[in-house]
């Protein structure tokens, strides 16, 4: 299932009325250094959990720092946030790890997921390829988010779509991964298409 059921909340005294609030899984996924914590951090109404570690002198064989030379620290497992979009509907983030090495977890994250956020940033694109190919094979719904970074060249959403081969009508958004409610517009857009995709598929299948 694309979500969880909390325990149902009664909503006046003796109306006997209940009411089950909503959480979505929704993972946030992109190439090292993309902005995966940032977004996470910027939009979690609490306390988000991170695992983070500084980057040491044995990383630098396995993690690629071109283009993020300023990074220091890198998630190792996962990070975790929670936005509440309205009464009844919360969203869990999972930020997952951007290094090939730690690709195992994905199949863990991306069960129940109703949908994903793919950053990019367009100096290196190349970097979410992967993710982009990993949500398209498992036709897990996902939005791709162009974190545009000071200095960066700006592109087009088209462009963006293009140079990636998306799939036709997979959204591409342009955003500020450090600013709250940029990051909540991206969220917004993949829970609405994801919606969409579900209800086709859902029509499709009793078709």
């Amino acid at each position: 299932m694309a979500y969880e059921r909390s325990e149902s909340t009664r909503t006046g005294a003796g109306d006997g009325v209940d009411t089950t609030a909503l959480a979505l899984k929704i993972l946030v996924a992109g190439g090292f250094g993309v902005g995966k914590t940032t977004l996470v951090g910027a939009v979690s109404e609490i306390r988000p959990l991170r695992t983070e570690e500084r980057l040491s002198r044995a990383g630098e064989l396995v993690d690629d720092t071109g283009g993020v030379d300023q990074k220091t620290t890198t998630t190792v497992a996962m990070d975790f946030g929670r936005i509440t979009i309205r009464s009844g509907l919360s969203l869990y983030l999972f930020g997952t790890p951007g290094q090939d090495r730690f690709w195992f977890l994905w199949d863990e994250l991306s069960q129940g997921a109703l949908g994903a956020v793919v950053l990019a940033d367009t100096r290196r694109l190349e970097d979410c390829f992967p993710a982009v190919d990993y949500f398209e094979h498992r036709k897990i719904p996902f939005v791709v988010a162009v974190n545009c970074f000071t200095g960066a060249r700006t592109y087009g959403a088209h462009e963006v779509s293009r140079a990636l081969d998306l799939d036709r009508g997979t959204p591409v958004v342009l955003c500020d991964a450090r600013d709250r409610d940029s990051g909540k517009e991206v969220l917004i857009r993949l829970v609405e298409y994801a919606g969409r995709m579900h209800t086709a598929r859902l029509l499709d299948s009793v078709g």
